[in-house]
């Protein structure tokens, strides 16, 4: 059994650390918040388009910004300063919505964009690690191992956030509701900030190229002629987008989860006891998906994840029970964090390792616009036919034109290493 060094591990605990962030800010807390204060001055309709106008402005910002910070901190030096200061930003935001008056709506909304902004931000420089911290042999099982430990440590703080607020709401804590949401706040900015520190003492920048006068002019030409020589990056392209279907496929089924759930009358409490189940099935699966990527490789493996996904929106199509949705939830739960992690290690072999954060910045670009078209097909697909089922069943088109285009990228082993 392979072991993780001091280094590897350090970069692997900050899955842990902003998982935290993900799982309370991101899908649960925060959103279950902003529609109980929302609701005293709207409709809980406008609450949510409200939510979805704040995502997509973060969502746009990192897009558009991505590419050229991955750019400038290809220099050598540089790319650990953007890290902790897109850490810094997310953190420092996360606990200031504690101390938002209930009645600032959008306050609340802007500081949550802050938020996402520096949590996405600091994760394009953190997969980029990925190449200074260990060999391409070793990528696979590091990655994975990253989003196992990503799955535990969410449900912790998730967890204890839960019981504060269920408590102040059965009056077992002298907190009004309201309060325990803050609490929780504060509570995921301290694990996010406590269990970053790892990376930041002991993950250094070790490819890059050297500084040069006129540091982002020059950033902005390189990725013009990052783009005008795609020949040369072919297969590198050629992954991103066969990436940008499959991945939007998967998003799209962990994001309308929660609604085909409801559709089918499971009540709030029993999804949230399926989400955690699905987080604890998905940690030891995540890291059988990079054991297996050592014995079989990791394009194969990706494919395994794929044809899993294919046979989950196939299963969905006949759904009609609480347990026929156990079942879908266990079933995502075995791949999804493998074929996550695995898709992050195959593009790190793949990227010339002294301009890793460029290329991982243009990887995360294509991962933000995929949880555009997903959603939107269903929805469709759904409103045309008026069955849930038939939307979700829809989402197999993006899994196997995903698979076609992964069949063009040629395996990491015939690619020269960078």
């Amino acid at each position: 059994m392979m072991k993780l060094t001091k280094i590897e591990k350090s970069w692997a605990l900050y899955d842990w650390a902003n998982s935290a962030y993900s799982m309370t800010i991101t899908s649960t807390i925060m959103p279950l918040y902003f529609k109980m204060i929302f609701e005293n001055v709207g409709s809980a309709t406008t609450s949510t388009a409200y939510w979805g106008y704040a995502n997509s402005i973060a969502t746009l910002f990192l897009a558009l910004l991505a590419p050229v910070l991955g750019t400038i901190a290809d220099y050598i030096g540089v790319k650990k300063r953007f890290f902790v200061t897109f850490v810094l930003v997310g953190i420092a935001a996360t606990a200031f919505l504690a101390f938002i008056p209930e009645s600032f709506w959008f306050g609340l909304l802007a500081v949550y964009i802050l938020t996402a902004i520096g949590f996405s931000g600091a994760n394009v420089f953190y997969d980029a690690f990925l190449v200074d911290i260990t060999p391409r042999e070793r990528m696979d099982r590091v990655s994975t191992t990253g989003f196992a430990m990503g799955y535990i440590g969410s449900t912790i703080p998730f967890i204890l956030c839960m019981a504060v607020v269920i408590s102040a709401q059965m009056g077992w804590l002298p907190l009004t509701t309201g309060m325990a949401f803050r609490i929780s706040f504060i509570i995921t900015a301290l694990w996010w900030g406590v269990f970053t520190l790892p990376l930041i003492k002991n993950v250094h920048q070790i490819h890059g190229i050297p500084m040069e006068k006129k540091p982002i002019s020059n950033s902005f030409k390189r990725i013009a002629k990052t783009f005008s020589n795609i020949r040369a990056h072919k297969h590198l392209f050629t992954f991103l987008v066969a990436y940008f279907f499959y991945i939007d496929g998967v998003d799209t089924i962990i994001k309308m989860a929660t609604s085909y759930g409801s559709d089918l009358g499971i009540d709030a409490m029993n999804l949230l006891i399926i989400l955690l189940a699905t987080q604890f099935v998905a940690f030891p699966f995540a890291l059988l998906y990079g054991r297996l990527a050592e014995k079989f490789g990791t394009k194969r493996m990706l494919f395994v994840g794929i044809i899993t996904y294919t046979v989950i929106c196939i299963y969905a199509y006949f759904l009609d029970s609480v347990l026929d949705f156990w079942i879908l939830a266990m079933l995502v739960g075995t791949s999804q964090g493998g074929i996550q992690a695995l898709s992050r290690s195959y593009f790190g072999k793949l990227v010339p390792k002294e301009q890793a954060n460029e290329f991982f910045g243009f990887y995360n670009i294509f991962g933000k616009f995929a949880a555009i078209m997903g959603p939107f097909l269903v929805g469709f697909v759904t409103q045309m036919t008026g069955r849930t089922n038939n939307g979700v069943f829809s989402i197999v088109l993006l899994f196997i034109i995903g698979g076609i285009l992964l069949t063009k990228v040629p395996n990491v082993e015939e690619i020269k290493a960078a």
